[in-house]
């Protein structure tokens, strides 16, 4: 029992650290893939006016379980739109880990793809 009094804050202190590391993991995956999606999209819309907001858009509809309000999820297109040149889409994410209530660790996960234009 007393082994076990010294050793269980440490154990759960290492699991929810795991658990927190999981969540922030699987947030800069889907932020990958959501810009990837997006990427893709801007790279076949050259002939659209509004092309920079198609591509905002489906970078949105592909961050499924993330908060895709203006103010969490910061994206950026850049690129001429001439045939063969790049189009490069960014992403940020704000993210925290808190074990037991203090913030750990906090920043943005960024992404960025580059795709050429068609």
């Amino acid at each position: 029992m007393a082994e076990m009094a010294v050793v269980a804050p440490i154990l759960l202190l290492l699991i929810f650290g795991i658990v927190q590391f999981g969540i922030v993991f699987n947030n800069y995956v889907t932020l990958t893939d959501a810009v990837r999606a997006g990427a893709r999209t801007a790279a076949v819309s050259r002939n659209y006016g509004d092309r920079v907001n198609r591509t905002k858009e489906k970078v949105r509809s592909s961050a499924t379980n993330l908060d895709t309000s203006p103010a969490k999820l910061g994206i950026t297109v850049d690129s001429t739109w001439d045939p063969g040149t790049d189009v490069t889409v960014t992403a940020t994410y704000p993210y925290s880990i808190s074990l037991l209530g203090k913030v750990v660790k906090s920043g943005s996960l960024s992404s960025t793809t580059v795709e050429r234009v068609e």
